[in-house]
Parts: C-alpha cells; sequence; structure tokens
C-alpha cells in the first residue's frame, strides 16, 4: 500500500534508489548516507546497530565481488508524520571475485525516519526470497 503524502513517498523512492546506486558504485559513503546513525540491520539473521557497524560489515560483504548491478522496486511505502515503512523488492546479480555469479530476489522491510528534513532507514530487515546460482547446477 501507498499512503501518505506523495513528497514524502518521493523522497523515501529516493533514498532506495541512493542505496542501490551505492551498491552498484561501491560508494560506501553513498550507501552509508541513508542510514540513521542509531539504526538497526538484520541482515539475513546477523543484527548489526548503528550507521558504523552497519557500513564496516557492508565493506567486509562487497569485498568479495568485482562488479554487483542492483535494482529495487518499492513494492509499499506508508508515511505517517516523520515516520514511514515500507517493502522493497530486490534484484541482484553478483559476480564475485572467485568468478561466481549468484542471482538474487530479495526483500527488506524498512522503518524510516525524516530527520532534519531528511528520510533515513531506522530499521531494515532483509531476506533472499529466491537465487538462482548457474555454477550450482553444472557441479
Amino acid at each position: 500500500m501507498f499512503t501518505g503524502p506523495m513528497e514524502d513517498r518521493l523522497a523515501i523512492r529516493e533514498l532506495h534508489e541512493v542505496y542501490g546506486d551505492g551498491v552498484v558504485r561501491f560508494d560506501a559513503e553513498t550507501w552509508g548516507s541513508v542510514w540513521a546513525d542509531d539504526a538497526d540491520w538484520d541482515f539475513m539473521g546477523m543484527n548489526l546497530k548503528g550507521r558504523e557497524a552497519i557500513v564496516e560489515m557492508w565493506l567486509g560483504a562487497m569485498s568479495n565481488f568485482d562488479a554487483v548491478s542492483f535494482s529495487c522496486v518499492p513494492a509499499a511505502i506508508e508515511v505517517d508524520g516523520d515516520k514511514a515503512t515500507s517493502r522493497v523488492q530486490t534484484q541482484e546479480v553478483l559476480k564475485g571475485k572467485d568468478g561466481s555469479t549468484r542471482m538474487i530476489g530479495g526483500l527488506y522491510i524498512d522503518e524510516l525516519e525524516k530527520r532534519d528534513g531528511a528520510w533515513v532507514y531506522t530499521k531494515r530487515a532483509f531476506q533472499i526470497i529466491a537465487e538462482y546460482n548457474p555454477a550450482e547446477e553444472t557441479a
């Protein structure tokens, strides 16, 4: 569902897009800019607290890849004042430094807040919905 002021929903959609742009460009500053200082990230059962820890883990994970294609589609954005929730579907192609390729369809469940006039993630939970690894078919 999409509810709340269009201006806020557009700003949140753009926040999702900045996140994805940071992933594709391996740009930790851009990627980290979307998180609140005190954010929580549940990344497939690994719980991280605070932007610094979140970015540090992300940098470690991204070091395993030569390239990442990342696109996202908001499935819901619900704004209530300075708080919001969203669901975002993702499609990723990951080219590993070991030559492997993985394709992932994922889902983010988000909580956001408008702080100092800008929307940021206060909580994100990510899970893989579907995955395809061509190397597994040939093994």
